[in-house]
């Protein structure tokens, strides 16, 4: 790839920090050891009709390589290791297990999780929220204890690292305020095993950096 660009936000209130999607991308290019800038774009440029031709929603990350766009941090993600043995095994079975388990980060594990974290973070003095809330966090750990049921044995998805991993981890890891991924042992490690990786450290440390650089100003 050439020249590679990719969005993110100035700054994010604590609870989001370390969790906006653009850390997914980041991560997957310092595991491929490709170069990239990140250019920071607030809110206003978000809106415009310009931001809107590279994301039609408004939101990060919009990703730019070899003069093309493209959005939605999987496919970003998808995109990058589908050039990079260091993210997709070149065996075409192994690939097509790795698409498989991106997929399940995204569609099966990632919604009620998005759920019960929107609840607990943005709407828990909510009464529909309060009323809410039983029934999913049970649909959270429904799916916590099928992935640990699978990870048991294995240190990660498939045979070896892959794509699939990042996916699954930055989804877990929106349950940071919970001790819901600590419950499950073989979870809470495979988590840490994922987070230890130098690429994840850098790709973290990197955007928290933008974060502190650009943090409001108390009153």
């Amino acid at each position: 790839m050439d020249k590679i660009t990719v969005t993110g936000l100035p700054w994010a209130p604590p609870f989001a920090q370390g969790l906006v999607r653009d850390l997914r991308v980041r991560w997957a290019l310092e595991e491929a050891g490709l170069p990239y800038e990140v250019r920071l774009i607030d809110g206003g440029e978000r809106s415009s009709h310009a931001y809107r031709q590279k994301h039609p929603f408004g939101m990060v990350p919009a990703f730019e390589a070899d003069g093309r766009g493209l959005f939605e941090s999987g496919a970003v993600v998808h995109h990058i290791a589908a050039d990079s043995e260091a993210l997709m095994p070149p065996d075409r079975h192994d690939r097509a297990s790795t698409v498989a388990w991106m997929f399940a980060a995204l569609n099966t594990v990632e919604p009620p999780i998005q759920n019960l974290f929107a609840m607990d973070l943005q709407h828990s003095e909510e009464q529909w929220a309060k009323l809410r809330r039983p029934a999913a966090l049970d649909e959270v750990k429904a799916r916590l204890g099928a992935l640990s049921a699978w990870l048991d044995g294995r240190d990660y998805l498939v045979d070896r690292f892959t794509a699939a991993d990042i996916l699954m981890t930055t989804v877990l890891r929106f349950l940071r305020h919970t001790d819901l991924v600590t419950e499950f042992p073989v979870l809470d490690a495979y988590v840490k095993r994922c987070e230890a990786r130098p690429a994840f450290q850098k790709a973290l440390r990197d955007q928290m950096a933008d974060y502190a650089r650009n943090a409001p100003v108390a009153a």
